[in-house]
């Protein structure tokens, strides 16, 4: 065995003895590189690679990670601040499942769950039941807000009074909320957010209404609409009326502009656009009842009733000879007895008109007034027509937009209030600027001209240089002495190692080894 050692080392001696140095550093070099990336690989393929499970966790609910992933035997990464941990990539999704399930992270909170862990209520007082209920209740609500976008923790405290039989309804205390909500670095609630959130405290917690609960962060309250009014709530509704009134007067403008432009120029012309909307919501019922047009202005004949009725009689009118006899009455004339008749009609008829009931909805962007206001160039107004043209086109736009207004839209209103044309000369013309000067366009072509020419000289100069370098070269004597290749005995152990060196040169390199040889021969 030893032998056999000897052996190999001799011959390893040997091999590494026919090397020459440049080979030897080679070959260090590569054996030294195939062992640091076999090592590199190693690490790279072996480590464990760890993902963030689990993050914002308070003290309590890291604990419980904790206590869960050492009793599995499960590696983690705890960050420094203690709110996040990490654990390896393959166990990523089933720790997360496994977490989730049986309740460890709850967020600082604990709800209605904790009816179900505890095994019986038997043995609780009321008070005690009723503070583990206004816990479940105040975690739940937590747990709510913080599975909203944007939220990063909350901290809800919800009071019920207790019900008593000796108050009334009206005298009874109310409900009410109090909670704290911390948010995402760079995130601000809209709005709507806000008042979500007071709906979705009003809606989980019983008679409790939403002035009676309040919203904090670290910023400052968040008021909802409700509570705030026109001056807070309706911040969206502003900005969205700001953002349509401000579409309006741009795109009336820029018709303005699309229209004079070509006529005295862009440059010599500056448009000013002032608008007042309504945007007043307005819904109008009508009732409306009319008759025929063409029945005499009556209805639809519905019914009618004709009654004619006649009688006849007798009388006796007063008059004729005074009376004497014993019945008669004296001094009284008596009449003769005579005949009469009487006649009545009557007739009733019933009309039903058109009934019209309307519903009116009229829409919120209503325009109320307008003003343009033209500031054009002197020089484009010396001709009276011209200026007269303009202005009949202004007064025109301005009469088709207030239309339906109801103000008076003739021409003497508008010329005098709603229509403004200013001859002026402009302090800084745009035209004469580019007749006196270069352009842009123009500046940027001249600049890449003056870097290509630039470049193109300093090409010329570096080629002219180098073939000045090469005919120096060419014209320098050219030695005659011929090198000859050497090999150094000295560093060949025996004569049979110098024997396979000079085979091994004059089978690879024949014209090396007459070189050598013929270097021999002049030495000696």
């Amino acid at each position: 065995m030893n032998e056999r050692i000897a052996h190999y080392r001799g011959r390893l001696s040997g091999f590494w003895g026919q090397m020459g140095k440049r080979q030897k550093i080679w070959l260090g070099a590569s054996i030294g590189g195939l062992l640091l990336t076999v090592i590199l690989l190693t690490i790279v393929f072996t480590r464990t690679e760890y993902e963030l499970a689990f993050q914002n966790m308070d003290a309590t609910d890291a604990a419980a990670v904790m206590n869960y992933l050492d009793g599995n035997g499960i590696p983690y990464e705890l960050s420094s601040n203690g709110s996040s941990i990490s654990v390896p990539s393959a166990v990523a999704s089933r720790v997360k499942v496994d977490v989730g399930s049986q309740g460890l992270v709850q967020n600082g909170s604990i709800g209605f769950e904790v009816f179900s862990n505890s095994a019986s209520q038997f043995g609780k007082t009321q008070n005690e039941f009723d503070v583990i209920y206004q816990t479940a209740l105040n975690g739940e609500v937590q747990k709510l807000l913080n599975g909203l976008q944007g939220v990063e923790s909350s901290k809800v405290l919800i009071n019920r009074p207790e019900e008593s039989v000796f108050l009334t309804a009206a005298d009874e205390p109310q409900a009410t909320a109090a909670i704290v909500m911390k948010f995402t670095s760079g995130y601000r609630p809209s709005q709507k957010e806000i008042d979500g959130y007071y709906n979705l405290v009003k809606s989980t917690v019983s008679d409790l209404a939403i002035e009676d609960i309040t919203i904090s962060s670290p910023q400052g309250e968040l008021i909802s609409s409700v509570v705030g009014g026109a001056g807070t709530g309706s911040a969206d509704a502003v900005d969205m009326q700001f953002q349509i009134q401000n579409k309006y007067e741009t795109s009336l403008k820029k018709e303005i502009q699309q229209f004079l432009g070509p006529i005295v120029g862009s440059d010599n012309l500056v448009v000013s656009v002032a608008s007042s909307m309504n945007f007043d919501k307005r819904r109008t019922e009508e009732n409306l009842v009319r008759p025929l047009a063409d029945n005499d202005n009556n209805g639809i004949k519905v019914s009618e009733h004709i009654d004619n009725s006649s009688s006849t009689g007798s009388s006796t009118p007063a008059g004729g000879v005074a009376g004497t006899g014993e019945t008669d009455i004296p001094g009284y004339e008596a009449g003769s007895q005579g005949a009469n008749s009487s006649e009545t009609n009557s007739q009733v008829t019933n009309y039903d008109y058109d009934r019209i009931k309307n519903n009116i909805e009229s829409g919120p962007y209503v325009l109320e007034d307008l003003s343009i206001s033209i500031g054009i160039e002197a020089a484009q107004l010396e001709d009276e027509n011209a200026r007269t043209d303009i202005t009949n086109y202004l007064t025109t736009v301005v009469r088709g937009q207030l239309a339906g207004s109801g103000q008076d839209v003739n021409d003497d209103v508008l010329m005098g209030k709603k229509v403004s044309l200013i001859a002026r000369t402009f302090a800084e013309n745009p035209s004469a600027a580019s007749k006196s000067g270069l352009s842009t366009g123009w500046a940027i072509g001249l600049g890449a001209a003056a870097l290509a020419l630039i470049g193109g000289l300093v090409f010329l100069l570096n080629r002219r240089r180098k073939q000045a370098e090469i005919e120096e070269v060419e014209m320098a004597p050219v030695s005659t002495k011929v090198e000859y290749p050497t090999l150094d005995l000295d560093s060949v152990n025996n004569d049979s190692q110098a024997r396979k060196n000079l085979e091994t040169l004059a089978k690879r390199k024949p014209d090396e080894f007459v070189n050598l040889l013929r270097t021999w021969l002049v030495d000696e």
